[in-house]
């Protein structure tokens, strides 16, 4: 089985000292293609860089995470512009709504989002999207530009089926995590993924956060220390999501990575 992890922060400092075992792990791991997020201008220029050392193991996406709303300029698109240039940088994200903490104000959350949603339409490019805390308002502003989008995917959700059953009706992939894992605040969303179609699901780890909850780091070989979550658990993720939409995992890893190289159009 090979598998492609769609969202991994790879640029977080806590991969700094030891990020060659990071993705040496991954690769025992058989996850064969990552995705770096961009959250920010920073970032987004860091990722981007990583990801041109380890080509076609490595992509990246450039934008600005909705806490980081705040921080988004004029200079800041010119930026995401020229990154979104390289062959590295296959979508625009991540972007969308957080009403959960407001580090950024909602109505500067709303402008940030519309304006990388014009960006991903003008460049052609997919959107990787976030919502916390804003279902009803990521919907409707999703809905406006959809016809003009050539793709999305709300990554890490969270949610139960009928938010699934919005995002699937605009169209949407639905990106999901280790948050499957946790028999606490994962039950919505283990109802949710037997209603997701299979050319509309793709897995992700969100590393370093969303450590699987029903993950031994020692057992499973991983830096015990900071309970860091990183790619080589996706197969862990997988095999949950495979469980709870009562699928087979080997069909789950083939169709998981078939959409995502078709989403993100790599090979």
């Amino acid at each position: 089985m090979e598998w492609i992890d769609i969202g991994a922060n790879l640029t977080h400092h806590t991969f700094k000292k030891d990020l060659h075992g990071v993705l040496e792990r991954a690769h025992e791991a058989s996850v064969v293609q990552m995705f770096i997020t961009g959250t920010d201008e920073r970032e987004s220029i860091k990722a981007q860089a990583l990801a041109s050392q380890h080509p076609g193991t490595l992509y990246s996406t450039a934008g600005f995470h909705p806490h980081m709303a705040s921080q988004f300029s004029s200079e800041s698109e010119s930026v995401l512009r020229e990154l979104a240039a390289q062959p590295e940088v296959v979508a625009i994200g991540e972007t969308g709504l957080d009403f959960y903490r407001n580090h950024s104000p909602p109505e500067v959350q709303q402008r940030v989002f519309e304006r990388h949603l014009e960006l991903a339409a003008e460049l052609k490019l997919p959107v990787f999207l976030h919502q916390r805390d804003a279902h009803k308002r990521f919907v409707e502003i999703v809905r406006a530009y959809r016809d003009e989008l050539v793709d999305g995917v709300a990554h890490c959700f969270t949610e139960g089926p009928e938010e699934a059953r919005d995002y699937l009706e605009l169209g949407l992939h639905i990106g999901v995590t280790g948050w499957i894992c946790d028999e606490r605040r994962g039950q919505s969303l283990r109802r949710a993924v037997a209603e997701i179609p299979r050319q509309s699901l793709m897995v992700e780890t969100d590393c370093p956060y969303l450590l699987p909850r029903d993950v031994d780091p020692q057992q499973a070989g991983l830096p015990v220390k900071n309970r860091r979550n990183e790619p080589s658990l996706l197969p862990h993720i997988g095999r949950a999501v495979a469980h709870y939409s009562g699928r087979d995992v080997e069909e789950l890893a083939l169709t998981s990575a078939q959409v995502a190289r078709r989403f993100f159009r790599v090979d």
